[in-house]
């Protein structure tokens, strides 16, 4: 069943909303006493670069599977493209691509056979897909190694290849689950400028552990646990929730800050502290008892005091705690 949506004029602006490449409306998936997905709600753009972020148990592989199409919601809705889960399973499976956390490759495949068999099974003449394996063959970096097979290509290699099998048909919405994990660090940067040189051409609907990753390449991100979500917005928009609080780093000069540490532990405006061997992070109620740190700290020999800037991470974790999930 294809989605119509009705437009409405409106008398006051005449800005075009941007239209949404996702719609999830009140989805819940329960599986017996367990709720995996709880009425969540959520609205990704056309064209954006989406991060979806949360601890292990959060949901996010509930909700991955029911926008593929690999599993059924409990109850809700959810719209890819204009077309619904429930009702237009292959029509979605047409407009998607999907990088899997698991190596799904064809092991008794060369790389090229890889990619000619995905085609072909999303029904691409020969003339169509071709010319479209030679690129992303050329882009990845795998253009020499076409016709070797796969368990001979290090972790980064297949990572790519999976990548490029995704892109073969040319999707709407690309959905990246965990796409550089196990990666090195060079692997990860190209596959990270590759997915930035896609954005405005595809939708990206992204899921990580890597909070850098997050928030270097996402346009906006979804924090979400137990079922539900939690946050929503921008990098900056996310830390600028944590209001109040301000960190800072003391550095000392050629000394151990173990004794200035207890010092600063025991003021009332000291919210929290860790220490190096060199250099001590306070949290303090507001900026403006730094002075009052700095008069206690009178006769120190401190190099530097610099304020920290709060990351994605530190919004992550005072939104889903730091108890480690299993």
């Amino acid at each position: 069943m294809r989605w119509q949506l009705r437009a409405v004029p409106c008398m006051e602006s005449t800005e075009t909303m941007p239209a949404a490449a996702i719609i999830i409306r009140s989805l819940t998936k329960v599986y017996g006493s367990l709720t995996a997905l709880d009425h969540f709600d959520l609205e990704v753009v056309q064209g954006s670069i989406f991060g979806l972020l949360g601890p292990n148990g959060a949901g996010k592989t509930t909700l991955i599977r029911i926008l593929t199409t690999l599993m059924r919601q409990s109850s809700g809705t959810a719209v890819i493209e204009g077309f619904d889960s429930l009702r237009d399973g292959r029509e979605i499976r047409r407009r998607i691509g999907v990088v899997s956390q698991e190596n799904s490759l064809d092991r008794y495949l060369t790389a090229r056979e890889n990619l000619e068999l995905h085609a072909r099974l999303h029904g691409l003449a020969k003339r169509q897909y071709q010319p479209r394996i030679d690129h992303l063959l050329e882009l990845m970096g795998l253009s020499g190694r076409q016709k070797d097979f796969p368990d001979t290509f290090s972790g980064g290699m297949q990572r790519r290849l999976v990548i490029a099998r995704a892109l073969v048909h040319q999707p709407q919405v690309l959905f990246l689950d965990e796409p550089t994990t196990g990666l090195d660090p060079q692997s990860r940067r190209a596959v990270w400028e590759y997915i930035r040189s896609l954005a405005g051409s595809m939708t990206i609907f992204l899921t990580t552990h890597y909070l850098e990753e997050a928030e270097q390449l996402c346009d906006r991100i979804a924090i979400m646990d137990h079922g539900r979500l939690i946050a929503l917005g921008s990098t900056q928009e996310l830390k600028d929730r944590l209001s109040g609080a301000t960190v800072y780093e003391i550095e000392f000069a050629g000394q151990s800050a173990d004794q200035y540490a207890r010092l600063l532990a025991d003021m009332s405006c000291v919210i929290g502290i860790s220490r190096a061997e060199r250099s001590v992070t306070v949290t303090l109620e507001c900026w403006e008892c730094l002075s009052e740190i700095v008069t206690a700290l009178n006769g120190a020999a401190i190099r530097r005091i610099s304020l920290k800037e709060r990351t994605l991470e530190d919004v992550f974790i005072s939104l889903t705690g730091e108890k480690v999930r299993e």
